[in-house]
């Protein structure tokens, strides 16, 4: 099994590090499953971030969510959440309206056709994870899932280490020194 990605990438030489072989792994297995739900939800013209913002909204309840929350809970970044809401709003799945307690802040919820939607979704969303990693066992599911949690914990907090260090590296501006 060694230099399989090496192989589907075309690459004739080495990767640099095992670490970069293994983001790259990562990233190509991440990009074929994501390929992979897009076919499952095709056919019902849901994209797999538009999915995600169903299942976000029906797990809110009626309390519905804050465009911010939606985007916090999301598993892939969208740099527009805005849009991708009014998209959907446009089809009938979810509704907007001002928050009674704050009316500064619009709240999104799942309407009955949302939801009727994501809950016809799940079997064939599940039988499609279901056949896609079928040959792991359950064991290695778990350890597949500690892996990659390990590694998001590490990587966030490299992240923040490496925010905070650019944070110090910038110059200070002196306030008193005027303008000419």
């Amino acid at each position: 099994m060694a230099n399989v990605l090496r192989r589907e990438l075309k690459q004739t030489k080495p990767f640099g590090s095992a670490q970069a072989e293994a983001y790259l792994n990562v990233l190509r297995t991440a990009e074929y499953l994501s390929r992979e739900l897009e076919k499952c939800l095709k056919p019902f013209g849901l994209t797999g971030t538009q999915y995600n913002v169903l299942r976000i909204l029906r797990g809110a309840g009626a309390e519905g969510l804050a465009c911010g929350e939606i985007a916090e809970r999301m598993i892939t970044h969208v740099p527009d959440v805005t849009r991708l809401l009014d998209r959907l709003e446009r089809k009938g799945w979810l509704a907007r309206g001002r928050d009674t307690g704050d009316r500064r802040v619009v709240v999104t919820r799942i309407t009955p056709r949302g939801r009727a939607l994501a809950d016809r979704l799940d079997a064939p969303v599940l039988a499609r994870h279901a056949s896609l990693l079928a040959h792991l066992k359950a064991r290695q599911l778990k350890d597949l899932i500690r892996v990659l949690e390990k590694i998001r914990a590490g990587a966030e907090r490299s992240s923040a280490i490496n925010e905070q260090q650019r944070w110090k590296k910038r110059p200070v501006r002196d306030s008193s020194r005027s303008l000419p």
